[in-house]
């Protein structure tokens, strides 16, 4: 880590250093040298030909394909106040028969699959009661939103089984867009999510724009796999590695359904995948880019053929399309060197799209406003690295060394340490880098972003567009520099959304504090 003033410098790495790792890529001759767990382990990262070979998944057939749509259901709101939110939602095992007409033990909000959608204004007052009858300890995320640190469900803030526990907060002004919420307990996030534990949140703005004159449409986007059995199985040491990728991907927990879209649809699209990258193509169709994840952008930018989504991010698009067409919406594959993997680069079919076409929305030039920010006094400096390693020791490695593998600034997360430390109002530049040979999502929790440039290289590219984000990808060896300001102090995380990566420890806290105070920071 780079030393500035606004750094805790801690002595001391408990970190244990694994020897020098082999890229195994596709080699059959590395593949031939493990152990045999971890080549059965691979067939869960194979095609669907292999898996089903294998013997240890459900086939894509067996679950139905080709119904309509099906909307989010919504959460109910309780309160009879206007501008206040209120609602229970509970977590908690159930059964649903989703594939081969097998029962399949899930874990949902209010039974939901997806959990389901809260749709509020700008300003409005939210107050959640939030129900654990789970038998682990879990929290919700509300990923994205400007809440207060103790109501965002950070790891230190566990809701145990059978507890309860109130959320509260009330959205300001401007921070209308597309956000969800999921779970965030430390070391159990990656497996609640992929037992079925997401939903969406919608924040819509208090004064209506033209754009939202537009029809919505809402894919959620996640992927589910299944065994033979059809039980949600626990994670490979291949997993933990590389982020689970579920066989089964669907939109609003559906198999390729039927949708109907036209060039006046709206469409927000999430992508709730743990590890999955989607770069999504319809033929014949041209995104075109509204909004990010805070929200509407400042110009609409077309993005052309391919709109790709990290795990974690969100896009509000409009599908632009000359003519009426049936075609299928697809993910092309995406590279990001997994390791202890060799699989086909296959396109995945994620549904069945009518486009009507039709006229366009005449869209204003100008979405929304951005501030002109002030020159920065504060560079920070966020490294995302992972230990060397040799690939004979990968097949049999216990827990306690998968948790020493991959590091925010050199160091494995601890809930007590504060790792980076900002002030209230303070706009600064950080830095955030890539040192390894793997795509990682950065995700900061809180607030929202403006990436103003890239360098990879030795090249140096402006942003094209000015967005509010919260999660950017980091390609290897790539170093991402976007400008950021924490209104609220308390404790904020940022890590690897990865989800089985933050779950070893890719992720670090960040202490927001008031100027000209510094009661309270931990480090160990």
């Amino acid at each position: 880590m780079v030393p500035s003033r606004n750094a805790i410098v801690m002595k001391g790495n408990p970190m244990k250093t694994l020897t020098r790792r082999g890229f195994l890529g596709a080699s059959a001759a590395a593949l031939a040298l493990l152990h045999p767990a971890a080549r059965a382990a691979l067939n869960h990262q194979h095609s669907s030909s292999l898996e089903q070979a294998s013997g240890g998944l459900l086939p894509l057939e067996a679950m139905p394909k080709g119904q309509p749509l099906a909307l989010l259901p919504l959460l109910k709101n309780q309160s009879r106040r206007k501008g206040v939110f209120k609602a229970c939602i509970t977590a908690k095992p159930h059964q649903l028969t989703v594939a081969a007409r097998k029962t399949t033990e899930f874990w949902l909000y209010n039974g939901q699959l997806p959990g389901p959608q809260i749709v509020v204004r700008e300003g409005d007052e939210v107050e959640i009661l939030f129900e654990n009858q789970l038998p682990e300890p879990t929290t919700v995320h509300w990923h994205g939103l400007p809440v207060p640190p103790d109501q965002d469900g950070n790891p230190q803030d566990l809701v145990p089984p059978g507890g309860k526990r109130w959320y509260r907060f009330t959205l300001p002004e401007d921070c209308a867009g597309t956000y969800w919420y999921h779970p965030h307990p430390h070391g159990l996030t990656a497996m609640q999510v992929a037992r079925g534990l997401a939903g969406t949140f919608v924040v819509l703005p208090k004064t209506p724009s033209k754009v939202d004159k537009l029809v919505e449409q809402h894919w959620l986007i996640s992927d589910l796999r299944l065994d033979r059995h059809g039980q949600i199985p626990e994670n490979t040491t291949v997993d933990w590695l590389n982020g689970r990728e579920g066989h089964f991907v669907l939109i609003n927990g559906q198999r390729e359904p039927r949708i109907e879209v036209n060039n006046r649809s709206r469409i927000r699209i999430w992508n709730a995948c743990a590890a999955r990258y989607l770069r999504l193509h319809i033929p014949g169709v041209e995104w075109q880019l509204l909004g990010t994840d805070g929200g509407l952008i400042e110009e609409p930018h077309l993005l052309g053929k391919e709109l790709l989504l990290a795990p974690g991010e969100r896009v509000e698009v409009i599908a632009h399309c000359h003519s009426a067409q049936q075609a299928p919406l697809v993910s092309h594959y995406y590279d990001r060197d997994k390791m202890m993997v060799n699989e086909p680069h296959t396109a995945i079919t994620l549904a069945q799209v009518h486009h009507s076409a039709g006229e366009s929305f005449a869209l204003p030039q100008k979405l929304r406003d951005f501030p002109k920010l002030p020159k920065t006094k504060t560079t920070k400096h966020v490294v995302f690295s992972e230990a060397p390693m040799d690939h004979h020791s990968m097949s049999d490695m216990p827990r306690s060394e998968l948790e020493n593998m991959f590091f925010v600034n050199g160091r494995v997360y601890h809930p007590e340490r504060m790792d980076l430390v900002s002030y209230v109002g303070e706009w600064e530049h950080w830095q955030l880098v890539n040192n390894s040979h793997m795509d990682h999502p950065f995700h900061l929790h809180g607030t929202q972003f403006l990436v103003t440039h890239r360098e990879r290289g030795g090249e140096n590219t402006a942003e094209p567009v000015k967005a509010w984000r919260d999660t950017v990808n980091l390609r290897p060896q790539e170093t991402v520099h976007i400008l950021v300001q924490q209104t609220m102090p308390g404790i904020r995380m940022f890590h690897c959304h990865i989800l089985e990566h933050e779950d070893l420890g890719m992720m670090a806290n960040l202490h927001v504090i008031a100027k000209q105070t510094t009661a309270g920071v931990k480090s160990v």
